[in-house]
């Protein structure tokens, strides 16, 4: 396919904010192994193939940075600051879901690693993902 525009497009991805039902919750983060950010922690999350859903695109990048499949996801929000990603104009759509206890996850693909977080107690996140994890904090308080 190949798409020639008047209008300069911005880049799409989509992020997934991995929350556990525990009692003392947990969130899951990877940690990035590049630029931009590298080894900072963050969401999995990724960049949107043509043919598939930004629900679609959370839920792939989640399985293929962490390991863990999920089925089922919330949207969170959608995120357009101009300058929230270095590498160009990025817009981003975040999911939450909300899984019983912390399962076994490793960091695949461009994750350098795959961490549980107590949900109080999270490292300095890359992007704007600071404010993404308090419209999920906020989303996961009405569903868990």
């Amino acid at each position: 396919m190949s798409f020639t525009y008047k209008y300069a497009r911005p880049a799409v991805t989509a992020d997934c904010i991995v929350v556990t039902k525990e009692s003392d919750p947990r969130v899951l983060l990877i940690q990035r192994a590049n630029e931009p950010y590298k080894l900072c922690w963050a969401f999995p999350g990724g960049f949107m193939d043509m043919d598939e859903t930004t629900e679609q695109c959370a839920i792939r990048e989640l399985e293929e940075e962490t390991g863990l499949i999920v089925a089922d996801v919330i949207q969170v929000g959608a995120y357009s600051k101009v300058d929230r990603d270095p590498r160009g104009r990025t817009i981003t759509v975040a999911y939450l879901a909300i899984v019983e206890s912390a399962l076994e996850v490793s960091g695949q693909d461009d994750a350098a690693k795959a961490q549980w977080f107590p949900i109080n107690n999270l490292p300095p996140l890359a992007f704007d993902h600071e404010e993404i994890i308090r419209d999920a904090i906020a989303l996961y308080s009405q569903n868990k």
